[in-house]
């Protein structure tokens, strides 16, 4: 029998009448002849609610007593959506992580999937049953309960789709697909039916929240198809997929953006070779996220190495660079707020030269100052001032004709 697997984010969750809705959206799967699981995440405010109450003790709380009480969000979760399918006379079971096979690594609040059993999920299976599994959860080798973080839930829906050998995932949320630009803030933005990968890849990474780059890794290694869907009204959504049919000459497919951009810059009192490599190791394996990256090394004063972060990490970084300050051997740290990122992604950029000189004319004519450039070979990325972001990001999408994303 073919199988399926279907995430349900918080806001799709938020109560038990929206289980209930989203319930009937699985039994829909499982009457159409699948194996059906059904990955959640935390309800709503769930996750909020239960941090506030660990505050309540302390602000220093062990990683290891984080990651177990935040588990029970999702467990919350995923034992109401079980019942909501029981009281409309289907066969179902909640299973927390590590009762559905998910090892990770030790990470705790950042852990990595390092390995699945689906045997138990197949057992289930073979009783008719329609399997809910609390998503962003696993166990390491001690059996300490750990949580994957943010993307947590798609990333685990992907991987037992993986394991399973399922036709699809199906992510809903409270989009209906992905856009060429956030509806919410860009005029004319257009949906897409088809994204790649490698671009989707690059939207998440870059400030769209539609589906979180873990997953998106995950499913292209695998070639595991993704449709991002609607969990309120009926519509195709969009597919994620390897290659995706040409459009009408646009070279840029999407424009993303992101606030609360952090530049930190860091100085040495002379440059060693080593310097770079040793900063991002070390932040690195505290998993801090860094995005742009420019290295000053001039005659005559002291170098410095600057990059970008989200404000989320900002304390941390700041935490674990102090902690390392004598081995890493910088002077100081020098840091700049009130940043935005915006950037513009399209697999036709890598053969068409001058896509980025058209992006900082057209911001030069909205008299928007550029303080950080990174380029790849589908995407440039500008950080500029946050007040600048909403207006930058339309420019652009006007520059690059986005509103005639439709297909031929």
């Amino acid at each position: 029998m073919a199988r399926i697997v279907m995430k349900f984010g918080g806001a799709t969750i938020a109560s038990t009448g929206h289980i209930q809705e989203m319930a009937r959206k699985a039994i829909a799967e499982k009457d159409k002849g699948f194996d059906v699981v059904v990955v959640v995440a935390a309800m709503g405010q769930t996750a909020k609610d239960v941090k506030m109450m660990v505050k309540r003790f302390t602000d220093d709380v062990s990683k290891r007593e984080l990651a177990a009480v935040m588990s029970t969000c999702t467990q919350l979760s995923s034992s109401l959506f079980a019942i909501a399918l029981q009281e409309a006379g289907y066969k179902a079971v909640s299973l927390t992580g590590w009762q559905a096979g998910i090892h990770t690594d030790r990470m705790y609040r950042h852990a990595r999937i390092d390995n699945l059993d689906v045997h138990r999920i197949e057992e289930h299976f073979e009783q008719g049953q329609i399997v809910v599994i609390a998503g962003e959860q696993g166990v390491d080798d001690d059996y300490n309960i750990t949580t994957l973080g943010k993307g947590g839930a798609e990333t685990t829906a992907v991987a037992l789709a993986i394991g399973l050998e399922a036709e699809r995932v199906d992510i809903y949320s409270n989009v209906d697909g992905v856009y060429t630009a956030d509806p919410r803030y860009v005029t004319n933005a257009q949906k897409l039916q088809e994204i790649s990968y490698d671009e989707m890849l690059e939207l998440s990474n870059l400030g769209s929240h539609v589906i979180h780059p873990r997953a998106v890794e995950l499913a292209k290694k695998f070639q595991l198809p993704v449709i991002i869907r609607s969990s309120s009204v009926e519509s195709v959504g969009t597919l994620l997929k390897e290659e995706v049919e040409m459009e009408k000459n646009l070279v840029v497919r999407g424009v993303a953006f992101e606030a609360d951009i952090i530049r930190l810059t860091v100085g040495y009192d002379a440059y060693s070779e080593g310097s770079l490599a040793d900063m991002f190791t070390t932040l690195a394996e505290n998993r801090i996220n860094v995005d742009i990256i420019v290295q000053a090394i001039i005659d005559g004063l002291k170098p410095t190495v600057s990059f970008s972060i989200l404000k989320e990490e900002f304390a941390e970084a700041l935490r674990v660079l102090e902690d390392s300050k004598v081995s890493l051997g910088f002077s100081f740290a020098d840091f700049e707020i009130g940043l935005a990122k915006v950037s513009i992604i399209g697999s036709g950029m890598a053969s068409n030269p001058g896509v980025a000189a058209r992006m900082f004319d057209r911001l030069r004519h909205e008299n928007i100052p550029v303080k950080m450039v990174s380029t790849s070979e589908i995407k440039v990325s500008v950080v500029v001032p946050q007040d600048d972001m909403i207006r930058a990001a339309n420019a652009l999408h006007d520059e690059f004709n986005l509103e005639q994303a439709l297909y031929i």
